[in-house]
């Protein structure tokens, strides 16, 4: 299942919070996005069809809640990123960022640490 960017920003509202009503959402992305009502809407529809979310029926509104795990979506994502970027390789992907962005000595005391690990599990 592929997410858009403008659905993923419905999404981490409700895996913030759920259940939420479209009009929760509005209310808390509408103004940073420039969305109105049916634009929300639209996307939960979506979200929907996609099977991403359920809607439970509330008096006259819909309560909104995450099916899709924000692991699971995580985990598309950063495979997606590796494989079209990358070749499917971890060590470009590193090597990337170590040049791109300096590499705090935190960030390469948890690199050191991981792959430590790594090696272990593999003996």
């Amino acid at each position: 299942m592929t997410i858009s960017e403008a659905e993923a920003v419905v999404m981490d509202v409700l895996w913030r919070e759920s259940p939420r009503t479209a009009e929760e959402i509005l209310a808390e992305v509408g103004p940073a996005q420039a969305w109105q009502e049916g634009t929300v809407k639209s996307l939960l529809n979506r979200l929907l069809r996609k099977k991403a979310v359920h809607a439970e029926r509330d008096g006259r509104r819909y309560l909104y809640t995450p099916l899709l795990k924000r692991e699971q979506y995580v985990q598309q994502q950063s495979k997606g990123l590796l494989d079209r970027l990358f070749g499917g390789r971890v060590a470009p992907l590193v090597a990337h960022f170590s040049e791109q962005r300096k590499l705090s000595k935190k960030d390469i005391a948890e690199l050191r640490k991981l792959l430590q690990e790594l090696d272990d599990e593999q003996r």
